[in-house]
């Protein structure tokens, strides 16, 4: 299973045309989603608009070096690694799902794109790491909907409820374990088999939810994140702190209450 390209095997019975113009059609939903979600909530208006205000007040010009070196770091840690999570395991979730939806929507691209024809032979590291990405997506994103959610954790709703928010992470979440469902059924290659067919057809619809609910999930958000980490972390080093005040100078003072317990009531 781990090492075969499950594409390739779809690929005999559906046209390779038809396979690819899905993954094309897939990211114009997510292009034509965001544009919209862009149009209509004006988050990037408002994004320029307040690093606009914000340049006014700055204490300091930065040079390019500065920049580079405030955006190198930015896309280090709090990109790359998550640092703003901390150290516990709502970082380790996320890394989780983060890495193992690249991976995951990496390889099936490379897959598709270029060894799913029939007469090409995939190389064994490819599946490898389209199973693995799913895996990995699969238990960062289950581990933060049981345990991690901020409505489950600390305000006592159910694991069960669902709101609009809840959209990317479930369709996430069920494309790669309906893609790791399909796969293993369709490496058992018995005769008349038709539940990886089944399978299939739950791969494509939760990636049609996924790819085509950008406009009322959280999908885009992936896009504003990097964009807002690196303007925050600019304003913080030129002064104008997104025109916030300046910390204070006197020690934080909470009392003794916040020993009693872990902090998590938001």
């Amino acid at each position: 299973m781990l090492s075969i390209n499950p594409f390739a095997v779809l690929s005999e019975s559906i046209s390779l045309i038809f396979i690819q113009s899905f993954v094309v059609f897939m990211i114009l939903l997510v292009i034509v989603g965001t544009l919209i979600d862009i149009i209509h909530k004006k988050n990037v208006k408002y994004f320029f608009e307040n690093a606009k205000k914000a340049k006014l007040s700055a204490t300091k010009t930065l040079t390019t070096s500065e920049k580079i070196s405030v955006i190198s770091k930015t896309i280090v840690s709090d990109i790359a690694t998550t640092s703003e999570l901390g150290a516990g395991q709502r970082r380790a979730a996320h890394l989780l799902g983060m890495y193992g939806t690249i991976l995951f929507w990496a390889a099936s691209v490379i897959m598709i794109f270029c060894y799913s024809s029939p007469s090409s032979d995939t190389p064994s590291v490819w599946p490898i790491i389209w199973h693995m990405g799913a895996i990995m997506t699969v238990v960062g994103g289950s581990w933060f909907w049981f345990f991690l959610r901020v409505d489950v954790y600390s305000e006592a709703q159910p694991w069960y409820r669902i709101i609009k928010a809840d959209l990317f992470v479930l369709a996430l979440i069920a494309s790669s374990l309906f893609g790791l469902a399909w796969s293993f059924l369709q490496s058992l290659n018995l005769n008349d088999r038709w539940d990886d067919k089944v399978f299939l057809v739950f791969y494509i619809l939760s990636n049609l939810v996924l790819f085509g609910g950008v406009y009322w999930s959280k999908f885009a958000h992936m896009f504003y994140k990097p964009g807002a980490a690196i303007q925050k972390n600019l304003a913080e080093a030129d002064g104008s702190r997104d025109n916030l005040p300046p910390p204070a100078d006197a020690p934080e003072k909470f009392g003794l209450g916040i020993k009693r317990e872990e902090p998590k009531h938001y």
